[in-house]
Parts: structure tokens; C-alpha cells; sequence
């Protein structure tokens, strides 16, 4: 039965930091877009002109 003295005002400090923790989330914006980041890994961003190969240029040996 005494043990109940320790774990009530425990339990309640840890609901009131989970509380809090929550309540900072929300505030700071963190559940403002939940799907954004999941569709923008699949959004193609190919907007520059693909480079062209260069000519060939190897190093060939040289008649002596």
C-alpha cells in the first residue's frame, strides 16, 4: 500500500511531461504537414536539361 504514495505523484509528473511535450508539438507546427514529406520523396524534380555525354577522349597510345 505504500508503494501507491510513490508511484501516484510519479505517474502524474510523467502524464503532465507527456502533456507537455505534446502541447510544444502542436504549438511549434510539427502536425502541420503530415503527408508532405511522404509525397515529396516520390515528386520528380527533374527541371534542369539533361547534359550531353562528351566526346570520347581517351588516352590512346601514341606512335613513337
Amino acid at each position: 500500500m505504500e508503494v501507491l504514495f510513490l508511484i501516484l505523484p510519479v505517474s502524474l509528473v510523467l502524464i503532465g511531461g507527456i502533456a507537455w511535450a505534446f502541447l510544444w508539438a502542436v504549438k511549434s507546427g510539427q502536425f502541420d504537414d503530415l503527408e508532405g514529406p511522404a509525397h515529396r520523396i516520390l515528386m520528380d524534380d527533374d527541371s534542369s536539361a539533361p547534359v550531353s555525354p562528351s566526346p570520347d577522349t581517351r588516352d590512346e597510345p601514341k606512335d613513337s
